[in-house]
């Protein structure tokens, strides 16, 4: 959905200037657009493969309105919407098994919930969003990062990112990030996020 794409475009921008409230209420607006378009098409869909895709978008509009929340310090708006995004998402992988681009954010949800705050955590249980798995998330990080289409280039680098951070306990698997890194550099060679990841010390978890 194109709002969506839009907004996710400006959350890059943003992350290249280190500004987390960068085109804040821009995104915000574009992200709402998305998630009417995606939802108004997930009711109008004829058929199970539109209609998974239409649950995709709800699910990766939803996914970066938790994000936008949990930048701002709004963690219950962000578990909220993390917990739309679970839903929209899994029920399009139950329309649709082969939908590759739904694990990523699935991922990023159980991951998140794993390495939460003890206040995230409480939050989460009182809402309801259940715990999360490291080891099963970073399964998915690596498949959506191998097999993704629409998600391929992001999963990579959240997937990069996470191995980062476990890295601080396994000095391989910060290898592996920078690695993995170093080829999105050879392929995208102007992006500042990337480049600025290979030349950045480890940081403490």
């Amino acid at each position: 959905m194109g709002p969506t794409l839009a907004a996710s475009a400006l959350i890059w921008w943003g992350n290249a200037l280190e500004d987390d409230r960068f085109q804040a209420d821009s995104i915000e607006l574009l992200l709402e657009e998305g998630l009417a378009r995606a939802t108004r098409a997930a009711s109008e869909a004829t058929d199970d493969s539109s209609l998974a895709t239409a649950y995709f978008w709800v699910g990766t509009a939803r996914a970066y309105r938790a994000r936008q929340a949990d930048l701002q310090g709004k963690w219950w708006r962000a578990a909220r919407e993390a917990g739309h995004m679970r839903a929209a998402l899994e029920r399009a992988l139950a329309i649709d098994s082969t939908c590759t681009d739904c694990l990523l954010g699935l991922a990023v949800y159980e991951y998140g919930l794993a390495r939460a705050s003890a206040l995230a955590r409480l939050v989460a249980r009182i809402i309801g969003l259940g715990g999360g798995d490291v080891d099963h998330a970073m399964e998915l990080f690596r498949h959506v990062a191998a097999e993704g289409t629409v998600t391929r280039t992001e999963a990579r680098w959240v997937y990069a990112s996470a191995l980062a951070r476990e890295g601080l306990r396994d000095a391989s698997l910060h290898e592996e990030a920078l690695r993995m890194v170093a080829a999105l550099v050879e392929e995208y060679p102007e992006n500042p996020i990337f480049r600025r990841f290979l030349n950045s010390p480890p940081t403490t978890p």
